[in-house]
């Protein structure tokens, strides 16, 4: 059975410890926007950030941008595909004390291993609601790398009101809903095949 569940950041391990793959999450407080060259840039200055990542969570996610009165405004914000970041994503968040990740798609076995070994949960938000998500978004509350990176690949450091539906994908207990799906699949297929055999 799936639950439904609100969480405000910095997100303890007792409350990661809660979800379970399946469950459904919203998110308040504070988020940040990284991608492979962002995780990179990240873990190289780990130890010099304007903020501390423990407890946040990580977006994987590219916006759209625009100045408004001297400040910038998030257009639409929507996940990218996060395998992209596989290689990365055990250190990531071994190295951050990061909370959870939520993307697109799947991820591979190190982010399982992660996410059982750090207590951590990988999520995904619904693909095409760009705009919608962006309502979402409270203010910018900093940017980082701009310069060198270019708007999709910057950290943007972001304050968020009731983020989801996010899906657990990935829980704390090596639960990966995806990879269930496949199994569950494959062993339909299976049965199916034999049946027409026999």
């Amino acid at each position: 059975m799936t639950g439904e569940h609100k969480l405000e950041t910095p997100i303890g391990k007792e409350d990661v410890a809660r979800l379970r793959a399946g469950d459904i999450l919203y998110i308040s407080g504070e988020v940040f926007t990284s991608r492979d060259r962002t995780q990179k840039l990240i873990l190289e200055n780990k130890n010099r950030l304007p903020f501390s990542l423990h407890g946040l969570i990580e977006f994987h996610a590219g916006p759209i941008v625009r100045r408004k009165d001297s400040k910038w405004e998030i257009v639409s914000i929507g996940p990218t595909t996060s395998f992209r970041m596989e290689n990365n994503e055990y250190e990531f968040i071994r190295e951050t004390g990061i909370a959870g990740v939520i993307g697109k798609g799947g991820m591979g076995n190190r982010t399982v291993e992660a996410c059982r070994e750090f207590k951590a949960f990988y999520g995904v938000l619904p693909g095409g609601a760009a705009a919608l998500i962006a309502k979402s978004v409270k203010r910018i509350i900093g940017v980082y790398w701009l310069e060198e990176l270019g708007v999709p690949e910057a950290m943007w450091h972001l304050e968020v009101k009731e983020l989801g539906p996010i899906t657990i994908v990935i829980d704390a207990f090596r639960n990966d809903l995806y990879e269930n799906l496949r199994r569950r699949v494959g062993e339909n297929l299976s049965r199916v095949l034999k049946s027409l055999e026999d």
